[in-house]
């Protein structure tokens, strides 16, 4: 492998320093990616020697302390050509740009470099969420095609770079006794929990302009579903595999014309969690209260196609919920009978794949040791492997080796906008009311999960 540049612009914020960074030094750590060039760029009064402490905090101990020595800072307004060419002068061998930014900063920096002639080998790797709306993410790939070919344009999903989300795919497709049954004619529906005990954390700059729904549905949890519900790839080469996903996502709608029927939005209010007392929602400190941010959203949609119409998909994502939940569900249909003197089988049969802890169940219902004519249910379990490397590192390595599998490609990435904006459409027009819960609880009571 040829010696290479990261050029991190955001390079002071808080996703550079708690995600990327750590992913980043778990690489290097692994003996991959030698001879790296990490340049910082962002509009703090840093210096090089204030990022390379930033560097070698995230990274730890003795990893990689050649990347560490020789990083380097560079004042930048990333919106401005010439402070790109600059830093852009600055990269030895092929360099891949990290947008660490907003989605409205991300799209003023990429028209900024249609003013330049990028170098041969240049990789974009943007973050989620991919533009603000369709137009948005449409007028964005567009400038995209302008400065790199799609194969060098990396739409970063760090959940794509969960091994457990990975094993999904091992799942279904090595393994018989599932993937016959994983169709309308056995599921009777799915659901994609991912709740969590943090709150705002004093991310409003960037929460309070996407909300749960662009944040986790639009992007993370309708990836997922692709991988739920997608037909088995004949490889998992690039092509082929994104190619499967975009089939079920060009498929995925709203269960019902009807937004309220389908959707559900909520914000916390004060409570306690974890023993600390938190303040609700809009009052965090940079919250604009007026604009109606949801801290929870529930979305059902179906995958219209044969082999999975009419089945309810349940989406959901919500901060500051005591009970965290971070899993996806599939509930099997009831038998269509039970003989006669059989009783006790009360719950359906569920396929449950853990985001954290990682690990799978499969809930189902046998004789009991007592009276046999009594079903117990039961649990099998069993852990997932953790993998070598935490999201960032493996989607990270992914760019480095010039590998797109892992990133969402240009036109799913507006598939997933089409997907929801009848419901952004409803709930802007206020439709769809705004729900409460108290933060530490396990969100509103009108929810749309079972």
């Amino acid at each position: 492998m040829t010696d290479q540049t990261l050029i991190i612009l955001g390079a002071s914020g808080d996703l550079t320093a708690r995600l990327l960074l750590p992913g980043l030094g778990a690489l290097l750590a692994t003996g991959q990616v030698p001879g790296l060039t990490l340049i910082g760029a962002a509009r703090d009064d840093w210096d090089s020697s204030r990022w390379r402490q930033r560097v070698a905090e995230s990274f730890g101990d003795g990893v990689a302390t050649d990347v560490v020595e020789r990083a380097r800072y560079l004042p930048t307004d990333v919106t401005s050509a010439d402070d790109l060419r600059r830093v852009l002068d600055a990269a030895e061998g092929p360099a891949a740009i990290f947008f660490a930014l907003p989605p409205a900063v991300t799209a003023r920096a990429c028209d900024a470099l249609t003013e330049l002639d990028l170098p041969e080998g240049t990789r974009l790797v943007l973050e989620k969420p991919f533009g603000i709306d369709g137009d948005a993410a449409s007028a964005l790939n567009r400038v995209l095609a302008r400065l790199v070919p799609e194969e060098r344009i990396h739409r970063v999903d760090h959940f794509l770079g969960k091994s457990t989300v990975l094993n999904i795919l091992g799942l279904r497709f090595a393994n018989r006794i599932f993937e016959p049954v994983l169709d309308a004619g056995h599921i009777a529906s799915v659901d994609i929990v991912f709740d969590e005990a943090l709150a705002l954390e004093g991310r409003a700059g960037y929460y309070d302009h996407a909300g749960a729904l662009a944040d986790m549905i639009q992007s993370h949890l309708l990836q997922i579903l692709a991988l739920l519900a997608m037909e088995a790839p004949t490889t998992l080469e690039a092509a082929e595999f994104r190619d499967r996903k975009a089939d079920v996502l060009r498929s995925t709608r709203p269960f019902s014309d009807d937004p309220a029927a389908c959707s559900r939005r909520a914000r916390y209010t004060a409570g306690e969690l974890d023993g600390r007392k938190l303040p609700g929602y809009a009052e965090e400190p940079g919250v604009e209260a007026s604009r109606g941010t949801e801290t929870l959203a529930e979305l059902v949609v179906t995958v219209d196609n044969w082999r999975w119409a009419g089945v309810p998909f349940r989406l959901r994502s919500g901060k500051a919920i005591g009970s965290s939940r971070k899993e996806a569900v599939i509930t099997f249909k009831r038998p269509p009978r039970i003989p006669d003197g059989l009783y006790g089988c009360d719950q359906p049969d569920r396929l449950r794949i853990g985001f954290g802890p990682d690990r799978l169940a499969l809930d189902f219902n046998i004789n009991g040791p007592g009276d046999p004519f009594e079903l117990d249910p039961v649990s099998l379990e069993a852990a997932f492997g953790p993998g070598d490397l935490p999201p960032y590192g493996e989607v990270l390595r992914g760019v480095f080796d010039n590998d797109p599998t892992l990133s969402v490609r240009g036109d799913t990435a507006e598939q997933c906008w089409r997907i929801v904006e009848p419901v952004v459409a409803a709930w802007r027009a206020g439709d769809v009311p705004l729900l409460e819960y108290p933060a530490g609880s396990s969100g509103p009571e009108d929810s749309l999960l079972t």
